[in-house]
């Protein structure tokens, strides 16, 4: 195993945050785990710490095939971030900006980098693009900030992996993953290890999220070399492991062995794994989830549990005025499973409650929230 430290810059005069990533096993292709890019969620935390023993296990018996990079705290400034006891690591304190939106595009430089260089062979094409993300990470003017640092190291150490994988959770939440369209065949095995529960895809989320500034290049870069062979060659999903409260250590090891199988199954490690299950809950376009708001303040009551199947006009929950009795029920818009739950428990302007997974789409434009 090898621990490589990143100072961020920008820190503030007599302080220092450091990124560290632990790389374990060689070869040509290469895994790369992240935990709590939003600091405030654990599970994925807890998971990579289960992850971290079992790799260093796998090294030392020589189960490793490839590369597997993981960044067990992925978020350096957002895991200081508290405020009042509570926990603050979704957004940047200094410029309220969501930790996981916004990395670099890398598609529009790319297609000027790589004119001219790519033929018929795929392998090497692949080879191309990945040691031109790079230079194209490296040739980007200094950092402004230590967030813009922070995800440009981040970005470097991903952009060259064969699979992707950026652990987060919810509020309260069932299992899920986030992906492109384009990479569910590949993740469905994934998605049934996990015994995910909905899975959402979207080729243009809103908000370039690190798994799509991972993914998306390899999508796009075809439609501008339309003669050259560029394989799809990196898989890239956001698991959603539950709910913020979900860091036992039971489940949280389950899942660490399941994202292990996957790698096995994937090439990166050998030995003998669980198969995947055969079931598998069906992928729908997040453009077809519901975000469930409130339509005036008050106290919330859910009248529904997490996973319910729901229908049109099946009530999700109800907000009581508890000075003027104003009573209202949210009722579902679309059929589906009702996947994840605020926190909270008062209605607030603009803040969702509930998001329910349905087959349909009903959204447009931007899709991710902040």
């Amino acid at each position: 195993m090898q621990q490589i430290d990143h100072t961020l810059p920008w820190s503030a005069c007599g302080t220092q945050r450091t990124l560290s990533v632990f790389r374990y096993g060689n070869g040509p292709r290469k895994a790369y785990i992240q935990a709590a890019l939003h600091a405030d969620e654990l599970p994925g935390m807890r998971v990579a710490v289960a992850l971290k023993s079992r790799l260093a296990e796998l090294e030392a018996q020589g189960r490793l095939n490839g590369v597997i990079e993981l960044v067990p705290l992925a978020n350096p400034i957002g895991i200081g971030q508290m405020f009042q006891a509570t926990h603050q690591g979704r957004f940047e304190f200094n410029s309220g900006k969501n930790f996981n939106r916004d990395f670099p595009a890398l598609t529009q430089a790319l297609v000027e980098r790589l004119e001219g260089q790519l033929g018929d062979n795929g392998e090497a094409n692949v080879t191309i693009i990945r040691r031109a993300m790079l230079d194209t990470l490296n040739e980007l003017p200094a950092a402004q900030s230590e967030l813009d640092g922070l995800r440009r190291l981040l970005l470097q150490h991903a952009c060259d992996a064969d699979v992707v994988l950026d652990l987060h959770c919810d509020f309260e939440s069932v299992m899920l993953l986030y992906a492109l369209p384009q990479n569910w065949p590949r993740l469905r095995t994934l998605a049934a290890r996990l015994g995910a529960k909905a899975v959402l895809l979207a080729e243009d989320a809103g908000g370039n999220a690190f798994d799509e500034a991972c993914a998306v290049p390899w999508v796009k870069l075809p439609e501008y070399f339309a003669q050259a062979n560029i394989p799809l060659a990196c898989i890239a999903t956001t698991i959603e492991l539950r709910g913020m409260a979900d860091t036992e250590r039971d489940p949280c090891q389950t899942n660490a062995e399941q994202i292990l199988a996957y790698l096995a199954e994937q090439g990166l490690i050998s030995g003998q794994w669980p198969d995947a299950p055969s079931d598998c809950c069906q992928a729908t376009p997040f453009a077809g989830a519901q975000y469930a708001y409130a339509e005036h303040p008050g106290v919330v009551s859910y009248l529904q549990p997490l996973g319910a199947q729901v229908r049109i006009g099946d009530p999700l929950f109800e907000v009581i005025d508890p000075v003027s009795d104003r009573h209202s029920v949210v009722r579902a818009t679309t059929d589906g499973i009702l996947y994840a739950r605020e926190r909270l428990r008062f209605a607030q302007p603009g803040l969702w409650l509930a998001k329910v997974a349905g087959s349909a789409p009903i959204r447009h434009g931007r899709l991710l929230s902040d």
